[in-house]
C-alpha cells in the first residue's frame, strides 16, 4: 500500500512538473495601463525585445489573461476595476506591479486618492522596480515570475481565495461605495 501511495506522489510531482514547464512557456498578460508605465509594453513587445519569443503574448480580456500587469500608480477609483478585473482571471492567475507606485504609492505617496502598496488588495507575484522600469527590467521580471511558476511559487491566486476576508477588509477601507459581487469560492 505504502509503494502505491509512494508511486502516486511521484506521479502527482511529474505531472505537476510538466504542467508548470508548460505555463511557464505561454504566458498571456492583460496591460492594466493605470500610469506611465504603459508606455515601456509596446517597446517591450516590439521587435528590438521580442517578449513574443519568450513566450509572452497579450491577451483581449481578463478569462483569457495568465497576469495582470498594473503599471502605475492606483487611485481609490481605479482600483475597484483592478480587483474586478483580477476576480474575472482564470486560475492560474499571476500579477506584476510595475514601478514604485505600485511599491509604496511612488511620487504619489502622500495624494488622498492614490493607494501605497498593490498588495494589502490583491496579491503581487512580483514586482519590478523603477520608475519606469526600462523594457530590459520588464522582461527581467517575466523570468523571475516564470521561476517562480517553474517551481510552484506563484500560487497566489489560492492564496487570495484563501484570505478572501483579509483582502476585502481592505479593499471596504478604500472604496467606501463597494457595489461588487462577494464572491465565496
Amino acid at each position: 500500500m505504502e509503494m502505491i501511495e509512494a508511486n502516486d506522489k511521484e506521479i502527482q510531482g511529474v505531472v505537476d512538473y510538466i504542467k508548470n514547464f508548460v505555463r511557464k512557456q505561454s504566458i498571456f498578460m492583460l496591460a492594466y495601463g493605470t500610469g506611465c508605465g504603459a508606455i515601456e509594453l509596446p517597446a517591450t513587445l516590439t521587435s528590438r525585445y521580442d517578449a513574443e519569443r519568450l513566450g509572452i503574448r497579450g491577451a483581449a480580456t481578463p478569462r483569457q489573461a495568465d497576469v495582470l500587469l498594473i503599471t502605475g500608480y492606483l487611485s481609490t477609483k481605479t482600483l475597484k476595476r483592478v480587483i474586478r478585473v483580477y476576480e474575472q482571471m482564470q486560475d492560474p492567475k499571476y500579477v506584476i506591479g510595475f514601478g514604485s507606485c505600485t511599491i509604496n504609492g511612488g511620487m504619489y505617496f502622500d495624494s488622498y486618492n492614490t493607494i501605497n502598496s498593490l498588495a494589502q488588495y490583491i496579491p503581487v507575484d512580483v514586482y519590478i522596480n523603477g520608475c519606469m522600469p526600462r523594457p530590459e527590467a520588464i522582461l527581467a521580471g517575466f523570468e523571475e515570475l516564470k521561476k517562480k511558476i517553474q517551481v510552484g511559487d506563484a500560487d497566489n491566486g489560492t492564496k487570495y481565495k484563501e484570505n478572501i476576508d483579509w483582502y476585502r477588509n481592505n479593499q471596504k477601507k478604500i472604496i467606501k461605495n463597494w457595489r461588487m459581487p462577494d464572491y465565496n469560492w
